[in-house]
Formats: structure tokens, sequence, C-alpha cells
């Protein structure tokens, strides 16, 4: 069949609206409308419409067209400064907002810093320098007006796990040092590039099936770890899986401490208690973010006070004063550690990115506004980058922050700048007041923070939408308790990525049935009204036909065409005369696929049944056209609906002479 014949037609950038009319079974006339080709485009023009396609689907610099180029430079530094498009409208009115959320977060920061540092098995005061740099420059490169920037508890457990595995931190901290800066710095620098180069679609292996059964087995993982100051401990597995966790808890029982005990369990039941209050009640949010600092003041004087008489307690000691300390020259940037280095940063910082974007995207939707994710992307990698020299490790926006942010009335991120400032008094007047906080206070805030990772009600909506999800979501929650953090992520991401496999390589495929007093089809295990048409099998095709599944294809096709010539004979009906392929959705189609369906059309035609196709898409037409496979369907093989290919055959079965008995 040429592009000649009545049937198709290029466009050549035309409209295609002609046709003819038709009579159907109800005598009503029907339009037959050409199926029309897409306009014509030379590969380059294909080539530049799929990378915009693919890299740029939000058209990023619309805004530049038809522009003065003054005007051009303005949109620039607004487009990669933020600071600069909210910066002019700013007022006394949002800074007293801003001051308010920012004060309240860094009542948060603070205690959680230093907790998270030691989560990482990081000096403790890595954890207020992290409070401190990152923030302000997120400040100016951030679009999220809510995100509160800082240390967060998976990434901290991912880079512990990660480099104490080959590194001991405490037979080699300086080591252990530079691998967490040079970390750092290389998870900053492949979440910029991934910004710059427009690739976020790569964490989006990362499904929400995935993180909601790796961020609880991490919570559990966590909250066993923090047994060892709970209970006052000093040797400790390790170790992250839970089985050498327990059992290191129980083989030192001679160590544990009640001093200690005591202490924890009481400050651990009071930051729950408020936690549960201000999730019960969001107005008194205030509770749960003082909470954990003013664990911090009174479980300090409780020791210092007591110090004579609570020998058992461990307390985190002598702190530094000062601003962040160069650390460019710590970065390890050779060495037999390297590869270990990047693969943590990498780790690390798709699980952090991951956190911050997800974030800042949930909160923003509450206030209605958008967040650029590759812009987000951009500015959470170069402010790690930053932190990376500036003695800082992996940070990103934390979602228990962002909350509080959120709630105390952040308007815009100048609430981070406020929280550094309040982190950057600390770090230069009040380190010696740490001296006496017990390391016990520290493990109750971070099983308060972690808890709350831990959603059974999202796991329990898995298991009712899609069971495939949930298992995905198991085999993350017991790879990280019984393997390791690492690798119980990599087997889920494993298990969604064959969920994607098996979705394209075996995609689904339904009988249709026309809806009565319509020209609807649809498949007819959903609609019970829907009835099957004589002489014709209507097939919908519910994928892309590809080379991994074109072969699946076409023996479900055949076997569709057995059950239903076995269903006809069973009940003595018209035999089948046609077969029908809604290909709606058919999005597109490969060398392979169109081997695939013309290899169907002549082992049907051996058979006198008739194949045709309907509603193919401008992507799978062009292909047909290309590859010569148009012609081999004939004169009436291509229509632009189901109802019009029925219609139309059946006026031309009706016309055809009956053959002499």
């Amino acid at each position: 069949m040429g592009l000649s014949s009545n049937r198709v037609e290029d466009l050549s950038g035309h409209a295609c609206n002609e046709g003819f009319e038709l009579p159907i079974s109800n005598h009503e006339p029907l339009e037959v409308h050409k199926v029309c080709l897409p306009p014509h485009k030379t590969t380059l023009q294909k080539l530049r419409q799929r990378l915009l396609e693919v890299f740029f689907p939000d058209d990023p610099l619309h805004k530049f067209k038809n522009q003065t180029c003054l005007m051009k430079f303005v949109l620039g530094l607004q487009f990669f400064f933020p600071v600069f498009e909210w910066g002019p409208q700013y007022n006394l009115k949002l800074l007293r907002a801003d001051i308010i959320s920012g004060l309240t977060i860094a009542s948060l920061a603070i205690p959680q810093g230093i907790s998270y540092a030691k989560l990482a098995n990081l000096p403790p005061i890595v954890g207020l320098y992290s409070s401190f740099v990152p923030p302000l420059i997120y400040s100016v490169l951030g679009s999220s007006r809510h995100l509160a920037v800082g240390p967060v508890s998976i990434a901290s457990l991912v880079m512990g796990t990660m480099l104490s595995e080959a590194v001991s931190y405490t037979e080699q901290p300086l080591l252990y040092l530079q691998l967490a800066f040079t970390a750092t710095f290389f998870a900053g620098l492949f979440q910029a590039s991934l910004g710059f180069f427009r690739l976020g679609f790569i964490i989006d292996f990362l499904s929400k099936a995935t993180l909601v059964g790796f961020m609880a087995g991490a919570a559990v993982i966590v909250s066993l770890q923090q047994l060892k100051g709970l209970l006052g401990m000093t040797h400790f597995t390790g170790k992250m899986q839970i089985v050498p966790v327990m059992s290191s808890v129980f083989q030192h029982k001679d160590e544990w401490s009640w001093q200690t005990i005591v202490m924890g369990v009481c400050f651990l039941v009071f930051l729950l208690t408020t936690r549960q209050i201000s999730t019960r009640n969001p107005k008194l949010f205030w509770l749960s973010a003082a909470s954990p600092l003013a664990s911090v003041i009174l479980s300090t004087l409780v020791v210092a006070l007591l110090k004579s008489k609570a020998h058992g307690i461990q307390t985190i000691g002598h702190l530094q004063k000062g601003l962040n300390p160069p650390s460019m020259n710590m970065l390890y940037l050779s060495g037999p550690y390297l590869p270990l280095a990047i693969k943590t940063g990498i780790v690390s910082g798709i699980l952090a990115l991951t956190e911050g974007i997800a974030v800042g995207r949930t909160f923003a939707s509450l206030k209605n506004y958008q967040v650029d994710g590759n812009k987000e992307m951009m500015a959470i990698g170069l402010m790690n980058m930053a932190g990376s020299c500036s003695s800082c490790y992996v940070t990103t926006g934390s979602f228990s922050r962002s909350a509080v942010n959120y709630n105390a009335g952040a308007q815009t991120v100048v609430s981070n700048i406020i929280m550094a400032t309040t982190v950057l008094i600390t770090l230069l007047f009040l380190m010696p007041l740490f001296y006496y906080t017990p390391i016990v206070i520290l493990g109750a805030i971070i099983i308060t923070a972690v808890i709350g990772l831990i959603d059974y009600q999202a796991a329990f909506r898995l298991w009712k939408v899609d069971k495939l999800d949930f298992l995905a979501c198991l085999c993350s929650f017991f790879g990280v308790l019984f393997i390791s953090v690492p690798l119980g992520l990599a087997i889920a991401v494993g298990v969604s990525v064959f969920k994607i496999l098996l979705h394209v390589t075996r995609p689904n495929t339904s009988v249709l049935g026309n809806i009565p007093g319509t020209q609807v089809y649809q498949n007819l295990n959903r609609y019970r009204t829907a009835v099957r048409i004589p002489s014709f099998l209507i097939l919908a095709v519910e994928a892309p036909i590809y080379f991994a599944n074109s072969t699946y294809l076409q023996e479900r096709i055949l076997r569709w065409i057995r059950e239903e010539e076995e269903r006809i004979a069973a009940n003595k009906e018209t035999a089948i005369k046609c077969v029908i392929i809604d290909m709606t959705a058919v999005s597109s189609i490969d060398s392979s696929g169109i081997d695939a369906i013309c290899e169907l059309r002549r082992m049907l035609d051996k058979r006198s049944l008739k194949l045709v196709l309907a509603n193919p898409g401008g992507n799978v037409m062009e292909k047909l056209h290309a590859s010569k496979a148009l012609e081999a369907f004939g004169l009436n093989g291509i229509y632009l609906t189901v109802s019009e290919a029925v219609a139309d055959i059946s006026s031309l079965w009706k016309t055809e002479p009956e053959l002499p008995i």
C-alpha cells in the first residue's frame, strides 16, 4: 500500500481531515478517516527534538524568549541565583517570620548536628561545621523556601557504614576524616553533574517502595546502634547488621551502666512524648523542636552538678572553639582508598539528593510554588563540594528540620541564614558548655529522629496496591537489616529494575468488546456490558513493541487467537475472519517489532485471517512506512479507530459476492 492510496496520507505539514462515508450495521453513515503519517523531519531534527524531550522537558529557557539583552542578563542571574528573584521583594515582615523559624530550627539543628556526626563516626564538631557553611551556600543557590539544610540520618549512616568497613575511625582517625571529606566532595560533584547535565531521572530508580523499606531498615539499625550509648558500653561491634549488633549487646552485659540507662530511658521517653504531642497537635510543633536542645541543656546540667557521682556516664568532652577550618588539603585524591571514597560519595550523594528534592517538593506543593529539580541538584551539589573544603560532610534538606521550619512560619531561605548565624555564635562562644553533655543524650536524640522513618502505613498501602512494590520494600528492609546498608539498597533497586523489565518484556494484552450503543471498545474482563463482534477478534497491546517483547507478543496474540477459536467451536459461533490490533497504547516500535508484526500477518494470511492495525501512533506509522510494511497490509489494513475498522471491513464483506456452495 503506497502513499497514493486513499487510506494513508503523507501530511507534509498539512492537516489530515478528509474521508469518505460508509454505512455500518445500523445504516448510519460513518466517516472513515485517513491514517496520517507525521510531517517529514530530517534525522537531525528528530535527534534534536528527542534530546529536548529527554533533557529539557520543562523548557527552562522559555522566559528568555523575545527579551532584551539586559533582561536576559537579569533573568540569567535569577535562574542561577534564585536569591536575585526573591531578594528585591524582601521586607521586614518576612524577616520577622524567618528569624522566628530560623531560631526554632537552630534549636533542633545544633543537637542533631552533633548526634548525626557521631552516627557517621566523625568528631561531634564536624556536625556543627556542617550546619554552618552549607546552609549559607544553599540560601544563595537553592530554590526551596522551606528546606532546612544540614546533616541527615540516612546519609550519615551510609557514610559511617561504608567507610568503617575498610578504615577504623578509632585506629586511623585522620585517614577516616580525610575519606569522609573526600566522599563529600565526590557526592557534591556527582550531584552537581546530575543537575548540570539534567540527568535527574537517574535518581528515579530509587522508587518510593525502595525508599520506604530502606529507611525503615536503616532506622532499626541506627536505633540498635544507639544501644551502645544508651547502655553505657565501651566495647561494641563496628558492623551494622542486626545479628552482630544484638550479639555485641548481650556479650558485654558487664559493661552496662545503670546510671546511663536511667538517664537514657528518661530522656528518650521525654523526647518521644513531645514528638507525639506535636504530631497530634501541629500548633505545638515547638515542643518537638525545642525538646532536643532542652534535653541537651538539662542532661549537661545534671552531669555537671553530679560529676562526682556520675562516673559511669560518658560525656562528649572538649570541643574546639572557632570557625570551620579549611580542609581542601585533606582531600584524599590518590591512593588505595580513593575508589572507596568515590563509591561512598556516590551512594550517600544519591540518597541525600533523593531526600532533599523530595522534601523540597513536598513543602513547595503545600505553598503552591515549584521547585526546579535540576537547579536543586546543582545547589545541593555545590554546597557539598564547598562543604568538603570547609570541614563539612554530606548535607541535604532534612525532613524533620524542614517540617519544623514550615510550621514555624518560614517565608524564605533566610531562615537558613538565621540558623547558620546561631550555629556560628555557638561555634565561637558556646562550645565549652558541651563538655559535660552525655553521649547517651545524643543516642536518644538520634532514636527520636529516625523512628519517624518507619512508615508502616506506606508499606501497608504498597501491599494493597502493588505486590511487586511491596516485595521491593521487603527486600530493601531485610537487606539492610541482615546484609548491609549499601547491598540492601542495591538489592531493592535490582528488584525495582526487574519490575520495569518485567513490564517491558511481558506487556499487558487484552480482548476488547464493543460497549452497546457506542463506538467505544473496552476490555471484556473490565466491562461486563461489552460484547464481542462476530467474525472479529479485537486485541489491545498496552506497551511499546521492542526487541525485548516482540517474540512474546507474537506468541501471546497467536494464543489469544487459538483460545478464541476454541471458544467459538464450543459455542458454535461465527468463525474469526479478522484480527484487529488496537495500537493506541503502542507509543513506539523498533525493527524487531516491525518484523514480528509482518511475520504475524503472513502467518495469519496462511490461515485465511486478515490482520488489521488500528490507531497506530505517529512514531509507529513513520517506521512502518520507512520499512515498507504499510504496503504489505493493503488498502484495508490500517484504520484510525477500531470502530471504523469494524464498520468498514463489515461493509466490504457485505459487498463481496458469495461463493457458490
